[in-house]
């Protein structure tokens, strides 16, 4: 008998077709009407993401659910307190898309501080001798790490090991072992760095944490990254930031309000290169990521420990 799972999030349908060889039945609900009458009762388990979430009411909505796996390391708009309440497992991707975005996030501070996209387009023009403007390099520069879990550490290795960046970091907790810097004040840090990179988990305790004062820190010569979530950076400040030169430049992978409502004076600035929110989307990182799902899944309903347990 196969096991059905209530799908919050669109897959891809060699995604669905491995859930079903694995033993379980894909239930679709992403964008469509509520479940059939009945169907409901016989939801075991959920399968979303943390920017899509499952909140206290489509919980309760489920009166036979066991267990909810997000797809990637984040899981902010998951109610994990309701979750407890009901004895409900919660698991998420974590380690399986922390190479991708680490690349990703490399690619981003290169591109903006180099200029890259916007000399291509310029070249494209055929404004070759005004695309030819001096631009900062990167090597042996200082990073600052907004977040040292599983991305951040490949950030700051990618970094020091490849391009002799000195590296500091700010978080909640000292990273005993680390060879890195912890800066206890977010503010120090964006003074003291040239590239400020976001990679800390989204959520309530962490919105906005990039506000206008860290954006001063940061400074004209300063350069911000963001392959997080939207919502740990102030959207209103940084464009001002970015409209009043008072920043370098910025390279996004996450905006707030994305993907519908992205403010258009953001996306009419050339000091700031967009990406939506691509950064651990490649076939290798979705691959670990749907393999890890599996495999909670299959040990949850076989009794045994979760591989990557999220608790409240």
């Amino acid at each position: 008998m196969t096991i059905p799972v209530l799908l919050a999030i669109d897959i891809a349908p060699e995604n669905l077709a491995r859930l079903r060889d694995a033993g379980f039945e894909p239930v679709q609900a992403a964008g469509r009407a509520p479940l059939p009458e009945g169907r409901a009762a016989a939801i075991r388990a959920v399968l979303t993401n943390g920017s899509t979430g499952f909140s206290a009411a489509q919980i309760a909505a489920l009166p036979a659910l066991e267990i909810v796996c997000a797809l990637g390391a984040g899981h902010e708009k998951i109610d994990l307190a309701a979750a407890a309440a009901r004895g409900i497992a919660v698991t998420n991707g974590a380690g399986t898309n922390d190479v991708a975005v680490a690349d990703h996030a490399m690619l981003l501070l290169l591109a903006i501080a180099r200029g890259v996209v916007q000399a291509d387009a310029a070249a494209r023009r055929g404004e070759w001798a005004g695309a030819r403007q001096l631009r900062p390099s990167v090597s042996g520069k200082r990073l600052g790490l907004l977040g040292l879990g599983h991305i951040g550490q490949r950030i700051a290795d990618r970094a020091a090991g490849g391009f002799g960046m000195e590296v500091a970091y700010h978080s909640r907790r000292v990273r005993e072992g680390s060879p890195f810097r912890h800066e206890p004040d977010l503010g120090a840090l964006a003074a003291w760095c040239d590239f400020l990179v976001v990679a800390a988990p989204g959520g309530a305790e962490t919105r906005h944490l990039v506000d206008a004062a860290v954006l001063r820190a940061l400074g004209t010569e300063g350069f911000l990254v963001n392959i997080a979530r939207g919502s740990v950076v102030d959207t209103g400040a940084l464009i001002e930031a970015l409209e009043q030169d008072r920043i370098a430049g910025a390279g996004l992978d996450v905006v707030e309000g994305e993907p519908d409502n992205i403010p258009a004076r953001l996306t009419r600035l050339e000091n700031v290169i967009l990406t939506p929110h691509i950064a651990g989307r490649s076939p290798e990182a979705v691959r670990a990521t749907v393999r890890l799902v599996i495999d909670n899944l299959r040990a949850h309903f076989s009794g045994q420990p979760l591989l990557t347990p999220v608790s409240a």
